[in-house]
């Protein structure tokens, strides 16, 4: 498949993604924040709806991309090589959940929340790319 073919399915499947966290709302940290307050007293269980509407929209795809040797826009799956949970692994998991529960963004929300043009947006979806970059320097230099 063409690089423009590959970029319009990654296009079209990231405007999808950002339309569904348009429309249940979470672009909205404040509505995140709620459903991760289990104790405030304004407990908001609709993320755990939204979360259980993913699972079943992922469940078709996973079990297709079990049957195929490689995607069929070419390259590879990018799946992880190791299933070992360790230091690293949770560490990075507690620091992408402390993000969450401060800021009620994570990366896929945050990109959609930019078309709200808010400064606050900007400055998380800034912050997050400097982090990614960083993490990319520091890993490569690690690994080379």
């Amino acid at each position: 498949m063409s690089i423009l073919a590959r970029l319009a399915v990654a296009l079209v499947a990231g405007a999808l993604f950002g339309f569904g966290l348009s429309v249940s709302d979470m672009v909205n940290p404040a509505r995140v924040l709620a459903f991760l307050n289990v104790t405030g007293g304004a407990w908001d269980p609709t993320l755990a709806f939204v979360l259980a509407g993913a699972i079943a929209a992922a469940i078709p795809g996973i079990l297709q991309q079990r049957r195929l040797a490689r995607p069929l826009t070419g390259g590879d799956f990018g799946l992880p090589e190791t299933r070992k949970v360790d230091a690293r692994l949770v560490g990075g998991a507690a620091m992408f959940g402390l993000g969450w529960g401060l800021a009620g963004f994570c990366p896929g929300p945050a990109l959609a929340a930019l078309s709200l043009g808010t400064v606050e947006v900007a400055v998380f979806v800034a912050a997050m790319a400097a982090g990614m970059v960083l993490f990319a320097f520091t890993a490569g230099r690690r690994a080379g």
